[in-house]
């Protein structure tokens, strides 16, 4: 039968306390329990003065809710706070109680200028860290990849660059002040007034350029952990990073070992790259560029190159030597007397130049033996490693873009936008390690496992189980030998 409903009552208390009313299996109670920021109130103690001024906001409760708004992909102050008032999980995880008033959306804002980008880069290597301990970090394979990220810039800002520079250099009178200034030969290169640091660029010939930022991110194998952010103008090259990168991997997070494996898109295919792996005896995933050389002229790979004795041989069999350096190789030129007596002169040499001459960039040896191992068809392991490399490190972008806010800067400036990637990354790595961090009870079982089965098995497969898990037990349980 109908029954009318009752009307509402406000209810006066609330019985219990807020983590009640988060349910379990919630984002925020699962991080939660695996997020540490007690360091942060005595790395950012210096910047406060505790005589003069008002009572600061506590700075693992700032973090936390930066971080509750980056989970769930709300990277805009005002939004946050909006969302916090009504959220009542944002206020569990930064220590907030109901009746507790939230700061304002521009005290965030003077916190990160504040404290700077790099104590934010302290927060997502502090994840990496709790990521490596919990034994989510291998260190044999690294994937690396770059994407960009949109300025937070509208294209009426874009103007010219050198309309800018004229004006600098040529300040106006009151006589000329209505005169449009003189315009400037060479490239024009465009420029927003709102955000300099953007830069145009684009990821897709078929696309068009848009101010934009580049991220070049390092995605360890084993657990999908990102153990290196990078934020660059859109216009850096993300091969001239990788070695850098590697190295910053290698010293902060492995240890100072290099992985035995790097993966990366052709984006990365330089020769310069491919030498400087080898060098330093790590294979390289990565699939060669082709040759750029024009059909219509005799190809580059015709022309047979020895290191030894620094000579090009070229398909008649004359020799071109070194004759000037450039920025990245050598140019190589043959005799003209050599070439004009040449039958391979219709094919090889243009009718405008005296003789053939070729460019080779420094690593060019490297860069041959990457292309015939491509062209020969990678061994499985490669094939399986690169497979890889798509889901692991481009799975990332995409999860950064579409569930944590970083498809579009939330704000302006290379240093807001580095210290929006750390916490994303920071995010991102925190959620794995809340998903696959063992637990209590998972940690006692593997306790007994090392300190009872261990000891007891043959000694090929204690041997097996130790390369296997290196690091050692901290558990109270004594060993049975």
């Amino acid at each position: 039968m109908y029954r009318k409903a009752a009307p509402k009552q406000k209810t006066c208390f609330i019985p219990g306390s807020l983590s009640d009313y988060i349910p379990e299996d919630h984002l925020l109670r699962r991080v939660n329990a695996v997020l540490d920021l007690r360091w942060l109130e005595e790395e950012v103690r210096g910047l406060y003065t505790e005589a003069t001024g008002r009572p600061c906001i506590a700075p693992e409760r700032a973090v936390r809710l930066m971080l509750a708004g980056f989970f769930h992909g709300v990277v805009q102050d005002r939004k946050l706070m909006r969302e916090a008032q009504v959220n009542i999980a944002y206020r569990w995880f930064a220590g907030y109680e109901l009746d507790e008033a939230l700061p304002d959306h521009s005290s965030l804002t003077r916190i990160r200028q504040r404290w700077g980008e790099a104590r934010f880069r302290r927060i997502f290597e502090r994840s990496v860290t709790q990521c490596a301990q919990a034994g989510l970090v291998g260190g044999e394979m690294l994937h690396v990849d770059a994407s960009l990220i949109r300025a937070d810039v509208s294209w009426q800002s874009l103007v010219q660059v050198h309309v800018d520079r004229v004006l600098q250099e040529n300040a106006p009178d009151e006589e000329a002040e209505s005169a449009p200034p003189p315009a400037r030969k060479g490239k024009l290169k465009k420029l927003s007034l709102t955000d300099p640091d953007a830069t145009l660029t684009t990821s897709c010939p078929q696309q068009r350029l848009e101010p934009s930022y580049k991220q070049h991110t390092a995605v360890d194998d084993k657990a999908g952990i990102i153990v290196d952010v990078r934020v660059t103008t859109g216009e850096v090259n993300e091969g001239k990073e990788l070695i850098g990168q590697l190295q910053r991997v290698a010293e902060a997070v492995y240890g100072g070992q290099l992985p035995q494996a790097v993966t990366a898109d052709r984006g990365y295919a330089s020769s310069a790259n491919y030498a400087a792996l080898e060098q330093l005896q790590i294979a390289a995933v990565i699939p060669p560029q082709p040759d750029k050389t024009p059909h219509r002229g005799m190809p580059l790979r015709r022309f047979a190159y020895d290191p030894q004795q620094e000579v090009v041989r070229c398909p008649a069999g004359k020799l071109l030597t070194r004759r000037s350096r450039r920025q990245q190789g050598w140019v190589y030129r043959a005799r003209p007397a050599e070439c004009q007596a040449c039958a391979l002169r219709p094919r090889c040499v243009s009718p405008s130049a005296h003789s053939r001459s070729v460019y080779l960039k420094d690593g060019y040896c490297a860069l041959l033996r990457a292309r015939r191992c491509k062209e020969k068809g990678w061994p499985q392991p490669m094939q399986e490693a690169y497979r890889r490399h798509r889901w692991k490190v481009e799975g990332i972008h995409g999860e950064a873009k579409s569930c944590h806010g970083l498809r579009r800067a939330a704000r302006r400036g290379l240093s807001n936008l580095r210290i929006q990637a750390y916490l994303t990354a920071a995010v991102i790595n925190l959620k794995r390690l809340a998903k696959l961090a063992p637990g209590p009870l998972k940690t006692y079982l593997l306790c007994i496992w090392q300190h009872c089965f261990i000891p007891r098995a043959t000694p090929a497969f204690r041997g097996r189980i130790s390369r296997r898990s290196s690091k050692p037990c901290r558990c109270p349980l004594p060993s049975i030998g």
